[in-house]
C-alpha cells in the first residue's frame, strides 16, 4: 500500500521500552502496523530529515513491524520544562530564547483494521481514589517533535500552527460544548440558474487550489497542521420543504469536525419557497458555508467564497496552480521574524498587574450554562455617519471610539476612583502583515493582542480617543507575536485580558465578478455571518452591514455572563457611541461620560470554573488472577470512548484501567505502583496527546524502579480506529513476551 493514499482514519502506534542506557545509547522505537518497508523508511526520512544530526537507523522486525533507532549526536542538556501541545504559563526566564519551529514534509503511511472481537464479559469495577500529581514531565520539546513525527497522522507535510491557532484549537478539542464549539456559518441567496455539479466542481477546484482546505489538525505532541494531497468538499442540497434553514443552521453546526481529518469545510444548498406568480427569475436558494474557527477567520472564508464565484465563473474549474503564498509561505514567513524589537516593545507593552480587565464586578454563575450566547445591536447609518465625523474631526476612526469606550466599560465595572489602567485584546486581523499578498491569503492570520489604556476620569474624553489610537498603530507592527510570547517576555503570567474587540472590514466581491454573475442570469447577496464562538469570556464584534450601519455583536461565554448581563453591556457601549457626538470638542470629562449610565446597571460575571477533578484510576476490566496490566493514559484532547472501545477490542488477560491526569503532567510511579497491586507486567498506552505523557511516565517509572514498563503510543484518530491500532500493538506485545 502506497503511504501517498493511506486508508482513511487509519492510525498508527509505535512501542517503546525506556531501558536505563549511557546518555548516547539510541532510543529503540517499534514500528507496530502492516507497513511496508518503504513506508517504514519514510518515517526514518522524516525524522532525519528534521535533524540531521541524528543517526537514524531502520531494522526490520516481525512481520509488518521494524525497528528504528535513533542515536543523538552528542549527550543531552539537563532536560528542561515540556512543551506539550497545550502547556500552562511557565515562569518567564531572564532572557529567554525565542524557538522556532521550521516547517518540514511529513509523508506518512497506515495500517489496516482488525475484526471487531466479542464485548468484554466483566462488567467494569468501580473507580479507585484518587493519585497525587507530581511536577511536570521531563520531557524536552525535541523529543515532542519526534514523537510527533512518528506518531504522524496520514499526510505528507505539516507546519507549525500560530499561538492564536494553537488556543482556538485547544479550545476545541478539550473544552465543553460538543463538537459544535468553535464552527462558523456563512449564507446568502442565490438568485437565478444553478448548475449543482458546476457548483460543486467549483468548490472542489477551489480545495485543489488552496491548501488552507486540504489541512486537518494533528496535536499528538507540537500542535501542527497537517497538509493533504487531496480532499473532497462536500456539498449537499436539500430539496425544498424536507427540513428549514433554522433547523439546517442548527444541525449542521451541532455536526461539528473530525479535527484529525481534512474537509473542515462543508457547503450545503436549501431550496427556497415556490416563486411567487408573475416572478420571472425563480426562487433563491439558500447556500450554507460551514467551516471551522482554527481553520479560517471570517475573513479567509469570504476570500474562498470570492475564489469560489471565479471558479463557477469558468465552468467549475479554475485555472493555473496552487496558490502561493498561502499557509506554509505564512508558517515559514513567521519563523523568519527577528523577534528582538518585538521582544522589547512587549517587555513594557504588556498589561501591569492590576489592570481592570473585566466586563463585570463579581456574581453568582448564571442559571444557563450552554455554550456561547450571541447578542446583535446596530447604530443606525445616521448615527454611526456622526460617530464617524466625531472620530475623524480629532484625527481618529470609528476603531479607536470603540477601544475608547470599551476602555470606559471596564473601568466602571472595576468601581475604581482615579486613575486606573485597563487592558482588552485587540483582534489583528494580520492580513496588513509585511509578508507579500498576506492580505489575500485565507487561513487563521490573525491575532488578539492585549491593548493597555489608562483611563483617567479627569482627562477629556478626546485624550482617550487618541491613546487608543496610538496604542493601536503601536500593536500593529507586532500581529504575529502570540500570546504565550507576550506572557513570557514581559514576565507577567496567565491571560492578560477577559475581553476581545473585533473589528471586521469583510472584503467585498469585486464589480467584475457581480457584473460576470449579473450577464449569466445570476444574482447574490453578501454573506451574513450565522452564529460564532469565542475563547474569552466576552467578544465583542464590530463590523459594517450592507445599509452602511455599525453592527455590533456580543459572543459570551455563558458559563460566566448571564443573558441580561451581556445585553446590558452591549446596550450601554451602544449608548456612548451615540451619546459621544453630541460633545463635539471633545472636551467633556471621562468622569462625565461615565454619567451618562446609570449606576445602578453595573453588569455581573461568574469566576471562572476551578479545575476539574484530580488524577484518578479506574478499572475497565478486572482480568485474570496474576495478569500484567494495561494503563491507558488520559489527558485532555484524547479523543473520548477510545479506552471504552479498547475493552471491548482487546481480548487478553490483562487488567485494562485508565489513568486520568489534568493535563500532560507525570504520576509518581511509587503512587501508581500502590494502586495496582502487587508487582505484574505494565503497559502504558497513550493515544493522540497523551503519547508523550505515557512515554514520558514510562521513563520516570524506569528510573526510580528500574523495572521499565512497555509503552505503546498512537497518533490521532477516531475511537475505533485507536483501539485498533492499540489493539494490534497489544497482540505484539503478547508475541513478544511469549
Amino acid at each position: 500500500m502506497s503511504s501517498d493514499h493511506p486508508p482513511a482514519g487509519a492510525v498508527y502506534a509505535v512501542l517503546h521500552e525506556p531501558r536505563p542506557a549511557p546518555a548516547r545509547a539510541p532510543l529503540v522505537f517499534e514500528l507496530c502496523g502492516p507497513r511496508t518497508t518503504a513506508e517504514a523508511a519514510a518515517v526514518a526520512a522524516r525524522i532525519t530529515e528534521r535533524d540531521p544530526a541524528h543517526r537514524v537507523e531502520l531494522d526490520d522486525g516481525p512481520p509488518g513491524r521494524h525497528i528504528l533507532r535513533i542515536t543523538p549526536p552528542t549527550p543531552p542538556s539537563p532536560p528542561s520544562q515540556p512543551a506539550p501541545l497545550f502547556p500552562p504559563d511557565p515562569p518567564p526566564p531572564a532572557d529567554p530564547p525565542d524557538p522556532q519551529t521550521p516547517a518540514d514534509p511529513l509523508p506518512l503511511a497506515d495500517p489496516s483494521g482488525l475484526p471487531d472481537p466479542p464485548p468484554p464479559a466483566d462488567p467494569p469495577p468501580p473507580a479507585d481514589p484518587p493519585l497525587p500529581v507530581d511536577p511536570p514531565l521531563p520531557v524536552d520539546p525535541h523529543t515532542l517533535e519526534m514523537l510527533a513525527d512518528l506518531l504522524a497522522a496520514p499526510g505528507t507535510r505539516a507546519v507549525p500552527v500560530s499561538g492564536y491557532q494553537r488556543k482556538v484549537l485547544l479550545a476545541a478539542v478539550t473544552g465543553p460544548g460538543g463538537p459544535g464549539r468553535h464552527v462558523e456559518q456563512l449564507f446568502w441567496d442565490w438568485l437565478g440558474p444553478l448548475d449543482v455539479t458546476r457548483f460543486a466542481d467549483a468548490w472542489q477546484s477551489v480545495a485543489e487550489r488552496e491548501a488552507v482546505l486540504r489541512s486537518s489538525f494533528d496535536w499528538t505532541a507540537a500542535a501542527r497542521l497537517v497538509l493533504h494531497d487531496t480532499v473532497t468538499v462536500e456539498v449537499v442540497r436539500h430539496v425544498r420543504g424536507t427540513v428549514r434553514f433554522g433547523e439546517l443552521l442548527r444541525r449542521d453546526r451541532d455536526r461539528g469536525f473530525d479535527l484529525h481529518r481534512p474537509g473542515l469545510l462543508r457547503v450545503s444548498l436549501l431550496e427556497g419557497p415556490p416563486a411567487g406568480q408573475g416572478a420571472r427569475d425563480g426562487s433563491p436558494t439558500r447556500v450554507l458555508v460551514t467551516y471551522h474557527q482554527a481553520l479560517l477567520d471570517e475573513r479567509g472564508a469570504r476570500l474562498l467564497v470570492g475564489e469560489f464565484y471565479r471558479s463557477y465563473l469558468c465552468g467549475g474549474h479554475l485555472p493555473g496552480g496552487e496558490r502561493r503564498p498561502d499557509i506554509r509561505d505564512h508558517a515559514a514567513w513567521l519563523s523568519g521574524q527577528d523577534t528582538g524589537a518585538a521582544r522589547e516593545y512587549w517587555r513594557t507593552a504588556a498589561p501591569p498587574a492590576g489592570a481592570a480587565v473585566s466586563p463585570g464586578r463579581p456574581g453568582a454563575r448564571p442559571g444557563h450554562t450552554d455554550g456561547t450566547g450571541r447578542i446583535q445591536r446596530r447604530l443606525r447609518p445616521p448615527q454611526t455617519a456622526r460617530l464617524r465625523a466625531w472620530a475623524a474631526r480629532h484625527g481618529a476612526g470609528e476603531s479607536s471610539a470603540l477601544h475608547a469606550v470599551w476602555s470606559l466599560l471596564l473601568y466602571r465595572a472595576a468601581g475604581a476612583a482615579g486613575p486606573l489602567p485597563v487592558a482588552f485584546g485587540v483582534h489583528l486581523s494580520g492580513r496588513d502583515l509585511a509578508m507579500r499578498y498576506a492580505a489575500s491569503t485565507p487561513g487563521l492570520l490573525g491575532n488578539p493582542l492585549p491593548m493597555t489604556l489608562t483611563v483617567d476620569p479627569a482627562r477629556p474624553v478626546k485624550e482617550l480617543l487618541l491613546t487608543a489610537r496610538d496604542a493601536a498603530l503601536d500593536l500593529t507592527p507586532y500581529a504575529w507575536v502570540p500570546g504565550e510570547r507576550i506572557r513570557r517576555w514581559s514576565g507577567r503570567g496567565g491571560e492578560p485580558a477577559e475581553t476581545s474587540v473585533r473589528f471586521d472590514h469583510h472584503p467585498l466581491l469585486p464589480p467584475h465578478l457581480q457584473a460576470e454573475l449579473a450577464a449569466q442570469g445570476i444574482g447574490v447577496n453578501a454573506p451574513h455571518s450565522a452564529g460564532g464562538d469565542t475563547t474569552w469570556p466576552l467578544t465583542l464584534a464590530a463590523h459594517y452591514d450592507t445599509e452602511g450601519a455599525l453592527a455590533l455583536t456580543a459572543l459570551y461565554d455563558r458559563a460566566r455572563l448571564a443573558d441580561t448581563d451581556a445585553s446590558t453591556t452591549l446596550s450601554q457601549c451602544l449608548h456612548l457611541l451615540r451619546r459621544l457626538p453630541d460633545h463635539a470638542d471633545g472636551r467633556i470629562s471621562v468622569a462625565r461620560v461615565l454619567e451618562l449610565l446609570p449606576a445602578a446597571q453595573v453588569p455581573r460575571i461568574a469566576r471562572p470554573q476551578p479545575p476539574g477533578a484530580r488524577p484518578g484510576l479506574t478499572v475497565l476490566r478486572a482480568g485474570r488472577p496474576h495478569a500484567g496490566v494495561v494503563c491507558l493514559v488520559q489527558v485532555p484532547g484524547v479523543t473520548p470512548g477510545v479506552h471504552e472501545a479498547l475493552a471491548r477490542h482487546y481480548r487478553g488477560p490483562e487488567r485494562i484501567v485508565a489513568l486520568g491526569l489534568p493535563g500532560p503532567w507525570d504520576t509518581g510511579p511509587p503512587a501508581l505502583h500502590t494502586l495496582l497491586g502487587p508487582p505484574r507486567r505494565l503497559v502504558l498506552c497513550g493515544c493522540g496527546p497523551a503519547a508523550p505523557a505515557a512515554y514520558a511516565l514510562a521513563r520516570r517509572i524506569a528510573a526510580h524502579s528500574g523495572e521499565p514498563p512497555l509503552v505503546v503510543m498512537t497518533g490521532l484518530g477516531d475511537s475505533d480506529h485507536s483501539a485498533r491500532a492499540l489493539t494490534r500493538a497489544l497482540h505484539g506485545v503478547r508475541a513478544r513476551s511469549g
